[in-house]
């Protein structure tokens, strides 16, 4: 082979080393690299062998791809492992203005509620819970035994969906609408005792099935017992006095004043989180904003609705709901992150389901009726 074979311009030698023109090449001979040589300016990199080919038998334009690679030239595309998949080669120019391809549009945000939805439940339920407590007021107790009977299917279903806990639902429903009657003919003793037998059903009752998780099923049983239908049956027990229609309206107007003056002034004015593990919408401010609707709607409810009520007892009566209320509110939302939902049921559109309502309602019950007792007596 002569040295002309690669295309070696004059003066190159064999080794690939320059040298005069009258001397020749300098060095001893060796493989036919003499072009590629003259164009590398630097030491070539040390490829290591991976077992594919021998460096004696590799094709010396393989000498060149090398060089392109360690130049910076771009490298033919493909997996580095066995398993992985080739990708797909990135575009050599973006689209420009005439593309057909348009950006999305940005979403509009969303309340995540159906504002009039809402508004139109809140006054067909407003509308049924006047008339029936003006009108005649065992109609009311029935009203009371429903939502009780659904608030119960609502939660013991989203333990059983979310917690695989199974709540007996029959014996709780029969119980609920006991005690919720029991409370308004017998008072507090008749919703005691009903209580109890409704707790005694729920242990017999879970026995027909398999003892596994029996005690978690019961107990979650008795717990639903207790917060559903027995707090419930404080309300009917305000209906029983001679001014009772009066009573439930105060206690349930104070309780939508709270919650209306906690989202008016957390809304505006809210900043310091008030419990932010629990529900992060709730703040300081607000809690403040309920207790001050609460104070100014007791005051004038006490004075102007309630037979022998005093404006101060109404101070001390919107201070106790705007509390119960904001509990209520915080233990209901405490259940639903336990199950990860965000609401208990869908049955109100805007709204939720019943226990949604229920949350601030149940817990506040108890102690309006106490303060009654003690500020105006039983009726």
């Amino acid at each position: 082979m002569n040295e002309s074979s690669w295309g070696a311009p004059p003066g190159v030698g064999r080794a690939g080393q320059w040298g005069p023109p009258d001397q020749g090449p300098v060095g001893t001979a060796g493989p036919a690299h003499d072009w590629d040589a003259a164009a590398q300016t630097r030491p070539m990199p040390i490829v290591p062998d991976t077992g594919g080919h021998q460096d004696d038998d590799r094709n010396p334009l393989d000498d060149d791809r090398d060089h392109r690679d360690d130049l910076g030239a771009a490298r033919p595309s493909g997996p580095l492992f066995r398993d992985e998949q080739p990708q797909e080669p990135m575009p050599t120019s973006m689209p420009g203005p005439d593309s057909s391809q348009q950006p999305p549009k940005p979403q509009k945000k969303s309340a995540g509620r159906n504002l009039r939805a809402a508004i139109g439940v809140g006054v067909g339920l407003g509308a049924v819970i006047l008339f029936s407590l003006f009108v005649y007021k065992p109609l009311f107790v029935g009203v009371i035994v429903v939502a009780v009977v659904v608030g119960l299917w609502e939660l013991t279903s989203r333990l059983a969906e979310r917690k695989d806990i199974k709540v007996p639902l029959v014996p709780l429903a029969l119980g609920g609408t006991a005690m919720v009657v029991a409370g308004y003919v017998r008072g507090a003793e008749g919703a005691w005792v009903a209580m109890a037998l409704t707790a005694l059903a729920a242990l017999v009752w879970r026995m027909t099935e398999a003892p596994e998780n029996y005690l978690r099923d019961v107990t979650a049983g008795v717990f639903a017992a207790f917060y559903v239908p027995f707090l419930a049956t404080f309300v009917a027990m305000m209906l029983a006095a001679d001014d009772g229609p009066e009573r439930v309206l105060t206690f349930l107007l104070l309780t939508v004043v709270s919650d209306t003056g906690a989202y008016a002034v957390g809304w505006r004015f809210g900043r310091n989180k008030l419990a932010p593990r629990i529900s992060p919408g709730k703040t300081r401010e607000g809690l403040f904003g309920a207790v001050l609707f609460a104070m100014v709607a007791g005051a004038l409810s006490m004075e102007l609705i309630i037979t022998d009520g005093a404006w101060w007892q109404g101070l001390l009566l919107g201070i106790a709901v705007a509390a119960s209320a904001t509990l209520g509110d915080l233990g209901e939302s405490m259940i639903k992150r336990d199950l990860g939902i965000k609401d208990m049921g869908t049955l109100l559109p805007g709204h939720g389901g019943i226990m949604d309502r229920l949350d601030s309602l149940l817990p506040t019950a108890p102690i309006v009726w106490l303060l009654y007792v003690v500020f105006v007596g039983s009726g």
